[in-house]
């Protein structure tokens, strides 16, 4: 009996697990990876000090140089087959082919940049990881 109580005492009180796939959605979408309702970016790639909404902080995350690796590996992985299957098939003048693929590049890029960040912030704060660790 004593040890089911015991049980049942830690299972109470041990916090809930943070959904790793839900965090990083709502930082996908720009919002604070625990409600989902607040901002998390402001200007183009600046982390709010905290959310306007739950008062989650966001100052302690460590996203780095890591958006700008995953944005560069897409867009290299996704416009690079691209360019190929374009000049073979169509072999369109090298101007035109710089210009089309350089906005492309260019554009794809900047989409995705903020986004990934957002998506990596969400993915600290669901593991936890750096400043995020829970308190108490």
């Amino acid at each position: 009996m004593r040890d089911t109580a015991v049980t049942a005492q830690n299972e109470t009180s041990q916090p809930e697990e943070r959904m790793r796939l839900p965090a990083m959605l709502r930082g996908w979408r720009g919002r604070c990876p625990n409600c989902g309702a607040g901002p998390l970016l402001f200007g183009y790639l600046k982390v709010h000090d905290h959310c306007t909404v739950c008062e989650q902080e966001l100052h302690h995350h460590r996203a780095d140089d890591g958006p700008a690796y995953l944005t560069i590996l897409l867009v290299g992985h996704l416009m690079a087959p691209l360019l190929h299957v374009v000049f073979v098939t169509w072999r369109p003048e090298p101007i035109v082919l710089f210009t089309i693929f350089a906005v492309g590049t260019v554009g794809l890029s900047l989409y995705l940049l903020p986004r990934l960040k957002g998506a990596l912030i969400g993915f600290q704060w669901a593991r936890e990881m750096g400043g995020f660790a829970r308190v108490g």
